[in-house]
């Protein structure tokens, strides 16, 4: 199921030019992949010139028969234009290899996406970033792990990246949140369309942050198994390094490891209990060789010193604009939500019933109830399906 997005937080609206539109019209084209259209446009000076070829200078790109004369029919042109106008009313940017503003690290890599649609601060996407990804169906210690490291990090102005899946994806997402700090979200979907639809209150805190909503396919695009595995190679893309917390042996979160190696970004993983199959993944790309990873300071350590360099200097403006402002400080606990806090733990939940029997000596079950909402509404606290909760970390 799927919804779509309401405009909130939209790009600026881009005035049409012939460059633009050029790249646009290829991505539209039926039969040609992102690295043919590069190719073929780096023999173009102008870009906005493949309007003008003739059919044979079309072919003399090596493009197919078939797309080479849906170009020179303007079929292309057409197509581009009109997705050109639904991206301005949705007050979406379209940046393409061609612009400015596209990301140089992905533009590095084997296969870059010809056109990147966006919602949001385009900027972001040339910021130092972290990719998180993980298992659809995570442990609570998976999930908490992953929102935990993406909070610390994003409270020391590591961007984090995240294709917004249920799971491991959403946690990290909800991290950076929770740092009140921007994350961006890529899509296998249009901009537009929600997936899944559970998720879309937290595409609109995405927006509310200052943060982008990013895919490599046009508006209105619904969900297709063939486009989740081709933005994993965006997501490792902008991303100086991927952290793995949980997945299976066959999940796409191989994938994206595998990209990632192949594009020459740093693997990191959190380690999993042996004998979970979500810990299948990331143990294994311990032994061949990922940096293990237990808290922030394990990802930090690794960063390039020009990387960390300039994120401590942005960390240290914000706090001389901010004295004594810590986005990590949480207020101290009343002592009844201290005791409930002493019986919760982030790897295996307590559900209702056992909570009341271990506090029934110390606690009436109308305080524990108390604490365990205010716990729950401060973030330390999560409460699962049947009544279950766990500790956030």
């Amino acid at each position: 199921m799927t919804t779509t997005l309401a405009n909130l937080g939209g790009a600026a609206v881009q005035p049409l030019d012939e460059d633009r539109l050029a790249w646009l019209a290829m991505a539209l084209t039926p039969g040609l992949g992102p690295r043919r259209i590069v190719e073929a446009m780096r023999n173009l000076e102008p870009a906005g010139s493949l309007f003008e070829l003739p059919l044979t200078g079309l072919e003399a790109l090596q493009l197919p028969a078939p797309a080479a004369q849906f170009i020179f029919d303007g079929k292309a042109r057409r197509a581009a234009e009109q997705e050109w106008e639904t991206a301005a009313q949705a007050s979406a940017a379209i940046v393409t290899v061609g612009c400015a503003a596209y990301p140089e690290r992905l533009r590095e890599i084997y296969d870059p996406p010809p056109v990147l649609w966006a919602r949001g601060d385009v900027s972001l996407l040339a910021r130092p970033s972290l990719a998180i990804v993980g298992t659809r169906h995570p442990s609570p210690y998976g999930s908490g792990v992953a929102e935990m490291i993406a909070r610390d990090l994003s409270a020391r102005r590591l961007l984090i990246v995240s294709g917004m899946a249920r799971g491991i994806d959403t946690s990290a997402h909800k991290g950076a949140i929770a740092a009140r700090m921007p994350t961006i979200a890529v899509w296998g979907t249009g901009i537009d369309v929600v997936y899944p639809k559970e998720n879309r209150r937290l595409a609109e805190q995405i927006l509310e942050l200052g943060g982008a909503i990013v895919s490599e396919v046009p508006m209105g695009t619904f969900p297709a198994p063939q486009n989740f595995p081709r933005r994993n190679r965006i997501i490792s893309g902008v991303s100086i390094g991927v952290l793995v917390v949980e997945a299976s042996e066959n999940s796409g979160t191989r994938v994206t490891a595998r990209c990632a190696e192949e594009q020459n970004r740093d693997v990191f993983a959190i380690p999993g209990n042996v004998t979970s199959k979500n810990s299948w993944t990331p143990n294994t790309l311990i032994k061949q060789g990922a940096k293990l990873v237990a808290s922030w300071e394990d990802v930090w350590e690794e960063l390039p010193s020009d990387v960390r360099i300039q994120l401590e200097g942005e960390k240290g403006v914000a706090s001389e604009a901010a004295p004594g402002a810590s986005l990590l400080a949480d207020p101290p606990l009343r002592p009844e939500e201290a005791m409930v806090m002493e019986h919760l733990r982030a790897d295996e939940s307590l559900q209702i019933d056992e909570i009341l029997s271990l506090l029934e000596t110390q606690l009436t079950s109308s305080e524990v109830f108390t604490a365990l909402f205010e716990l729950e509404m401060a973030g330390r606290v999560r409460q699962l399906p049947g009544k279950n909760y766990v500790r956030v970390l």
